[in-house]
């Protein structure tokens, strides 16, 4: 059996717009036993408010490939701080070797890994002279369904 390597491809993108885009709000829906509607409309939300904490630090990615299935599908987006602390069981954007990859970050007996979700692809232990960089911290993720 021939090990895989990183086939996912991670394409950035900046938010073009900080400006807020208020969409009505109609409140929590139940996805258990249906609730009586008192109103349909309680407020306007503002999803740079909502999404972006950091606006300088925050940058979305698209997701190309397979290593991250079981988290995220191809062409879902991601929101990524850049200014969140990296820690155990985050997922993030790393910088490997040249490449961008999205991985899930494990500690375990002193030594940081770099997890996929997909558990046809190897996971990564992380050692000092490789130079990875953490670039992000993935925040939300949005999903066409």
């Amino acid at each position: 059996m021939q090990m895989q390597l990183n086939m996912q491809k991670i394409e950035l993108l900046r938010p073009e717009s900080t400006q807020g885009m208020r969409i009505p709000f109609v409140g929590d829906i139940a996805a258990g036993f249906p609730s009586p509607a008192e109103d349909f409309v309680i407020d306007n939300i503002d999803l740079n408010e909502l999404l972006i904490g950091h606006k300088e630090a925050t940058f979305l990615a698209r997701v190309k490939g397979s290593s991250m299935e079981n988290d995220f599908h191809d062409g879902d987006l991601l929101i990524i701080d850049k200014s969140l602390e990296w820690e155990e069981n985050k997922i993030a954007l790393c910088f490997v070797d040249g490449e961008f990859t999205l991985k899930r970050i494990k500690l375990k007996d002193g030594k940081c890994f770099l997890i996929p979700s997909n558990k046809d692809f190897p996971l990564i232990e992380v050692s000092y002279e490789q130079g990875v960089i953490i670039w992000g911290i993935v925040k939300y993720s949005i999903r066409k369904h």
